[in-house]
């Protein structure tokens, strides 16, 4: 049977592959350490957890609105109000299974066939394929670690065409950990003003950030950014609910409706007993979220040193998430067992084959050059994974 065509321009999310085949390998018996997953390894908090028995036992499990139920919506109105300063009403917000799947409703919904969208690099995984998904071409706007992984004005500037639709923002950033400030973001609003183009600001880090740095949301700058700017967020990285599978957008009305139009036809309504327990996780107690910031802190600290302490291996002082991007390119042209490691893929497929540690390659965020690491492990784990990464690089010739 032959696919439809589409199809052929994406490819599977490594993190989630990568992932896979370390647990694979663990049910082989295999002793993996994996650096890949992308979430939190703390459980839910238990008032969180209550308030989902809480729904069932009441019968909360019915279909609900396809954009979310009023409580919910509720609750993130006052979230962004209360968190970020920005003011919505109902009809400015749709809430969906995850904000993957807000992303992905968003630039169905936005983009098209001549449409160009912006995107820094490095990247998190899934922006190239949902926007090549949508027909549009994806403007790549590559940074280094020299300019802390963050655009700066002069290349949003010069990518910016009459095609250009959006840019999309990722601050803290994945994989690299990069925090905008106010005053940089103020830069680039400047650049935006004025322009026939969105900003689409994934917040989903938000909370997770070090060293007393301030979050700011570009929409916060001026009533007219915020106008044209959607706010993608959700309750996975923050309250460690990455499996309840609640995320959501706030933005101009008539984008809201359109997502929630297509939402109607391909998932309705994102579980009713998760929109209640995210009710609770924004309404509610919030004294996990700095408890797990804070260890988050101390194995960014460990995991930090520890790379650079690895000949070969250099890695930059993350501010947000709970990932590492080390620059692993002065590795490249060593070999094991006479075969030469030429770039990232090589160099994760040697960890894992040689030292049972599970990374992932720095090309698909768009540095080949770079290895991602996720510190979402315990202090255990990290100090055992590095240092079979050490012995790992010390056997290459």
């Amino acid at each position: 049977m032959k696919l439809a065509s589409r199809i052929s321009t994406i490819k599977p999310s490594p993190t989630l592959a990568i992932t896979a085949k370390a647990n694979a390998l663990k049910a082989e018996g295999r002793d993996v350490i994996s650096f890949g997953a992308g979430e939190p390894d703390f459980d839910t908090p238990d008032h969180i957890k209550m308030a989902a028995v809480k729904a069932i036992e009441e019968g909360f499990t019915k279909y609900t609105p396809v954009d979310g139920i009023v409580e919910l919506k509720d609750a993130i109105i006052s979230k962004l109000g209360r968190d970020n300063q920005l003011t919505y009403d109902r009809s400015q917000i749709v809430v969906s299974c995850g904000a993957k799947h807000t992303l992905y409703n968003l630039t169905q919904v936005l983009f098209e066939e001549g449409d160009e969208v912006i995107i820094p690099s490095p990247y998190w995984v899934s922006y190239l394929d949902m926007v090549l998904l949508s027909g549009a071409r994806p403007v790549i706007l590559n940074t280094g670690e020299a300019q802390g992984f963050k655009i700066l004005p002069e290349q949003l500037k010069a990518a910016i065409t009459r095609n250009t639709k959006a840019i999309i923002m990722n601050s803290p950033s994945n994989p690299t950990g990069a925090v905008y400030t106010a005053r940089e973001l103020a830069a680039l609003a400047e650049v935006v003003s004025g322009k026939e183009m969105l900003v689409i600001s994934d917040d989903i880090y938000e909370k997770i950030i070090y060293d007393d740095r301030q979050f700011t949301n570009i929409a916060s700058l001026s009533k007219e950014l915020r106008d044209r700017t959607v706010v993608v967020n959700g309750v996975s990285k923050t309250y460690s609910m990455t499996g309840w599978r609640i995320g959501y957008a706030a933005g101009p009305e008539e984008i809201i409706k359109a997502m929630t139009k297509l939402q109607s036809q391909n998932t309705s309504n994102p579980t009713s007993i998760s929109q209640w327990a995210a009710v609770e996780a924004l309404n509610g107690n919030q004294e996990s979220v700095p408890v797990m910031v804070e260890e988050f802190r101390r194995r960014r600290d460990v995991i930090v040193e520890k790379l650079n302490a690895i000949p070969g291996i250099t890695c930059a002082l993350p501010d947000g998430a709970f990932y590492v991007f080390p620059d692993v390119s002065s590795l490249f042209g060593r070999s094991y067992q006479g075969q030469a490691l030429s770039n990232s893929s090589d160099f994760t497929a040697y960890l894992l084959e040689a030292a049972n540690v599970a990374v992932i390659p720095g090309v698909d965020f768009g540095h080949d050059n770079h290895i991602r690491l996720s510190y979402a492990t315990s202090l255990k784990n990290i100090e055992e994974g590095l240092k079979r990464i050490n012995s790992a690089v010390k056997g290459l010739s």
